[in-house]
């Protein structure tokens, strides 16, 4: 017998309502709030940089090959870099009679150069950072080519003041959400919640017709339908005892009985908001009169509900995500739970910038990302599963689920943004009037 108690819960749990489709700003609104947004974070970057001793942060890249934190300062029409783009950011001193910040060049012909160069002799940084970390993506984003001719152009002066940029101040220039993210991004969890609940009904699968690649379809069209689009495929796949914790679909037939499992993610790009979601569904054997789900099935999501409990418990800002899953490990044993938590921030990307809470194969210590801190504004996917056998068998299943949760500074802690699976999604193919005679046999 597992050795907890259900807790009380901390937020919002399984919503009492179907979600519902929602629709998003029309795209003239939604590039104009990303613009906003990102007025918000560039307006931070002198205070950031000042944190973390830095002078000058230069950012360089080309057409189709810009860095990664081009994608948080774009003007939300813009594709790609144009040419070859330039940015400088400061500390916005006196020096630069109150330049732009980041000052901007953009050009083909080299002419960029001694432009860059006259501003640093204006400007005299102690210190240039680039995006040359070798183990942190979002801080490693200058590509090769541009380095060389940054080491070309700059001259030994400026080459011998030249830093890797500090981790975690692009983790705190690239993860925090900016005010009015929150309201649009529940509007985008209601929307991905919907997607699922139709997804996992009696209406897209037939028992011994539908595969689950007809399902993963299925939302595929849904989401184009709502002019949104993914970050990660939907992945639906029949849930076995052989199956090891992943993210492949399967072209598998579904049957009753089964239990099907989806992993995807939502995005809305111009407003850079990307869920990530993980839910489970039961096809009953409508053939055989049944009509709830296995109790086994039942107690095996009670305790992934559980582990949500406990990470959401441990987790504060300011932990790093090592110390995090050393305090879910331990709760874990114990309770006497078996599983494993992979959980991650969501942000510019479906994978955003900052502490990792474990992975599939670190199940104990994650390095470099495991280390860093997590912060209160970021919104963050608590990605788990835990092992349960099925009552009076042998059959050992994983119960994965996912859910997207935000930090409530005015109560101290997280909240789910749209709630979370507590029951499973039943798919039931019997013929309406059967439907109806059994719920009378119920009543009765």
């Amino acid at each position: 017998m597992l050795g907890f108690a259900l807790s009380s819960v901390l937020a919002q749990l399984h919503p009492d309502t179907p979600a519902r489709y929602r629709p998003l700003p029309p795209l003239r609104e939604q590039a104009r709030l990303q613009n906003e947004w990102r007025d918000m974070r560039l307006a931070r970057v002198p205070a950031l940089l000042q944190k973390y001793g830095v002078d000058a942060w230069l950012i360089s890249q080309r057409e189709y090959a810009e860095d990664t934190v081009w994608r948080a300062i774009r003007d939300a029409t813009a594709d790609s870099p144009h040419r070859r783009t330039v940015h400088l950011f400061h500390t916005n001193t006196s020096s630069l009679g109150g330049a732009p910040n980041p000052l901007t060049w953009i050009d083909n012909t080299g002419a960029i150069w001694p432009a860059l160069t006259s501003i640093l002799e204006q400007y005299n940084p102690r210190t240039i950072a680039l995006n040359v970390d070798k183990d942190l993506n979002y801080a490693s984003g200058l590509h090769v080519g541009e380095l060389r001719a940054l080491q070309e152009h700059l001259g030994v002066e400026w080459k011998q003041k030249i830093v890797d940029v500090p981790r975690m101040m692009v983790v705190e220039f690239l993860g925090p959400r900016m005010e009015g993210q929150k309201e649009w991004f529940g509007v985008l969890m209601e929307n991905a919640w919907a997607i699922i609940e139709e997804a996992f009904s009696a209406r897209v699968v037939k028992p011994g017709v539908t595969t689950t690649i007809d399902v993963e379809w299925f939302m595929r069209d849904r989401i184009q339908s709502l002019n949104l689009t993914t970050w990660a495929h939907p992945r639906v796949s029949i849930v076995t005892p052989s199956k090891e914790p992943g993210w492949e679909g399967s072209s598998s037939l579904i049957h009753e009985g089964d239990v099907l499992h989806v992993d995807y993610g939502v995005s809305a790009p111009l407003m850079a908001l990307h869920t990530d979601t993980q839910h489970l569904a039961y096809v009953l054997r409508a053939s055989e009169g049944e009509r709830t789900p296995p109790v086994g099935l039942v107690e095996g999501l009670r305790v992934s509900n559980r582990m949500q409990e406990l990470q959401l418990e441990v987790m504060r800002p300011g932990m790093t995500g090592n110390e995090v899953l050393r305090k879910i490990n331990e709760r874990m044993m114990e309770e006497g739970i078996e599983g494993q938590v992979f959980s991650h921030p969501l942000g510019d990307w479906g994978h955003g910038p900052g502490a990792v809470t474990g992975f599939n194969n670190l199940p104990t210590h994650v390095p470099v990302i495991g280390d860093l801190m997590i912060l209160p504004d970021t919104f963050y996917s608590i990605e788990l599963f835990a092992y349960h056998t099925l009552l009076g068998t042998n059959t050992t299943l994983r119960f994965m689920q996912e859910e997207d949760v935000w930090w409530v500074p005015e109560k101290g802690c997280w909240e789910w943004v749209h709630g979370r699976q507590e029951r499973l999604h039943i798919i039931d193919a019997a013929p309406e009037e059967k439907r109806f005679d059994s719920m009378l046999r119920v009543q009765s």
